[in-house]
């Protein structure tokens, strides 16, 4: 069940098993969405799930999430198409042709590659903090093993905000939708 992670063998296996657990479950929270739910935003704030996950793929390509699974890539915060911040979540993130399916493959392909990478990264590496003005400036680099678990975080409360904008939207829950991507069917009193 996506729900849980697998055990897991050692710290590398354990970076790279909840990081990309937690991509996931952001993914899961998209399952049978129509263009118009996968916009909709349902709660008081102004974040849609597709904009949430728009996000998470961003902050997965960008900056020291980027750097600490590709280390050729530059550890940046640039701006994205539209010239919003790395760190902007907005509405208008849902590109014209996103659909519930492409964000999700998208966000499982990205969890895919964070794996990878995590399972080889060495915990004890520098990476450089990025500059942008959210992130302290006199720090110079973050261990490895920090940037891995504040990838964890970082999706973690993310997944926890998509579950939130999900529920409002039509009343499933992460119980439920983990199940039908199992390819269950989802009964309480089962």
């Amino acid at each position: 069940m996506p729900f849980l992670t697998p055990t897991v063998t050692d710290e590398r296996d354990a970076l790279a098993t909840f990081a990309g657990q937690q991509i996931r479950q952001v993914a899961t929270t998209l399952q049978g969405l129509d263009a118009d739910q996968l916009r909709a935003t349902p709660s008081a704030s102004a974040m849609s799930l597709g904009a949430l996950a728009r996000h998470v793929l961003f902050i997965g390509e960008h900056g020291a999430f980027a750097a600490l699974v590709d280390p050729g890539r530059s550890p940046e915060a640039p701006q994205d198409e539209a010239g919003y911040a790395a760190g902007a979540i907005l509405p208008e993130a849902v590109r014209p042709g996103d659909t519930a399916e492409s964000l999700r493959a998208a966000l499982h392909t990205l969890a895919d590659r964070v794996e990878a990478g995590l399972r080889t990264a060495d915990p004890e590496a520098r990476i450089p903090v990025p500059d942008a003005p959210w992130f302290p400036r006199d720090l110079g680099t973050w261990p490895a093993r920090w940037v891995a678990l504040h990838m964890v975080e970082e999706n973690a409360r993310h997944a926890g905000h998509a579950d939130i904008l999900r529920e409002s939207l039509d009343g499933r829950t992460a119980y439920e939708l983990n199940a039908l991507a199992d390819g269950r069917a989802w009964s309480p009193e089962g």
